[in-house]
C-alpha cells in the first residue's frame, strides 16, 4: 500500500474538497485527484462520489475511513519507536551539515528543525542555501551529509520523496496571446529567463526540449527564483514558477501562466546510499516522516 495514497484519502475525506486537501497536504490538486484515482484502482472501489458541494464518500470510502487513520497512525507509531531504540534519550551527538533550498516554507524546515532540536538536542546543524543541483554535488562530495533535492539524485544515493509537485511556464503580464495554446515549440521562439546547469529549471528544461530537439531563445541568466519573477513582470520573458506562486502571481501582478504545458517533479531528501545508517542521518530521514505526514 502507497501511504502517499493513503495520506490523500484521508485528507480528502476530512476536508470533502480536493482544493482544501491539496492545501493541508502541500501538493497540487492535480497531484491530489490522481492519488485517489490510483488507490481507488489498486481497491478496485469507488471511494467518493463528486456532489455540487465537493467530494462525499460513498458507503465503502465510510467504511474504510476509520480503517487509513488506523493505518497511519500506526505507521507514525511505528517511526515514534524505531527512533526511540535506535537514539534513545535523544543522545546524538556531533554536527549534522543540511543542505536546503527554495523558501523555508515550501521544505518545512521550521516544523524540520524544531523536531530536530525536541528530539536531539545534542545534535547541533548547519544549514547551507544552495540550488537543488549543488546540494546534490556537495552531498556526494561529503561537504553536506544531507539535504533537500528537487527530482531523483539517481544511483549512488538514498532518497525519500516527501511531496509531488508542478511547475508552470509564466510569462509577463499582457503576453496571453503569445502563450494561450501554445506547445513548448512555439514557446521555445519567445524569450527565456534561463538558470545555470545546478538548477532544477535547467534539468527540467533542458530535457523538454532535449526531447523535442528545441533550442530556447535564452535572453537572461539568473540563480534566483525571486530574481527571475523580477525579470517576468519586467516584460523580460518566460520563467518556470512552482504552480502555488504562479496562481499567486498571476492574481497579485497579472502574470500570465501558460495554459498548454506543465512540468511536474517531486521534492526529495537524500544523503549517500552508503551512509544512509549512520545514526544521525538515519534519524533525521526517519523523523522527516513525521514532518511530511
Amino acid at each position: 500500500m502507497d501511504f502517499t495514497q493513503l495520506r490523500a484519502f484521508i485528507a480528502v475525506a476530512r476536508e470533502g474538497n480536493l482544493t482544501r486537501a491539496a492545501e493541508t497536504l502541500h501538493v497540487t490538486q492535480p497531484a491530489v485527484s490522481l492519488q485517489i484515482k490510483l488507490l481507488q484502482e489498486r481497491l478496485d472501489l469507488t471511494l467518493f462520489t463528486r456532489t455540487s458541494a465537493g467530494m462525499k464518500l460513498t458507503n465503502e470510502g465510510s467504511k474504510l475511513l476509520p480503517v487509513a487513520e488506523r493505518v497511519l497512525h500506526t505507521l507514525q507509531e511505528f517511526h515514534q519507536h524505531a527512533n526511540a531504540l535506535h537514539t534513545s534519550a535523544g543522545n546524538l551527538t556531533g554536527t549534522l551539515a543540511i543542505g536546503t533550498i527554495l523558501d523555508p516554507e515550501f521544505i518545512r524546515l521550521g516544523a524540520f528543525l524544531k523536531l530536530l532540536v525536541e528530539r536531539y538536542p545534542q545534535l547541533s546543524t548547519r544549514l547551507q542555501h544552495h540550488m537543488s543541483g549543488s546540494v546534490l554535488q556537495q552531498v556526494k562530495a561529503g561537504e553536506l551529509d544531507v539535504g533537500f533535492f528537487l527530482g531523483s539524485p539517481g544511483k549512488g544515493f538514498h532518497s525519500l520523496t516527501l511531496t509531488h509537485f508542478t511547475y508552470n511556464v509564466i510569462a509577463p503580464a499582457g503576453w496571453k496571446s503569445r502563450v494561450a495554446g501554445k506547445g513548448w515549440k512555439e514557446l521555445a521562439q519567445l524569450p527565456w529567463i534561463w538558470t545555470p546547469p545546478e538548477s532544477a529549471h535547467h534539468r527540467l528544461l533542458n530535457r523538454v526540449f532535449s526531447q523535442y530537439k528545441l533550442t530556447p531563445n535564452a535572453v537572461a541568466l539568473v540563480d534566483q527564483e525571486s530574481s527571475m519573477l523580477d525579470l517576468v513582470k519586467s516584460g523580460v520573458g518566460l520563467s518556470l514558477a512552482r504552480e502555488s506562486i504562479a496562481l499567486s502571481q498571476a492574481h497579485a501582478h497579472g502574470l500570465v501562466i501558460a495554459d498548454a504545458v506543465d512540468l511536474s517533479t517531486e521534492l526529495s531528501f537524500i544523503s549517500l546510499e552508503k551512509r544512509k545508517n549512520e545514526p544521525a542521518i538515519s534519524a533525521v530521514f526517519a523523523m522527516l516522516q513525521d514532518v511530511w505526514s
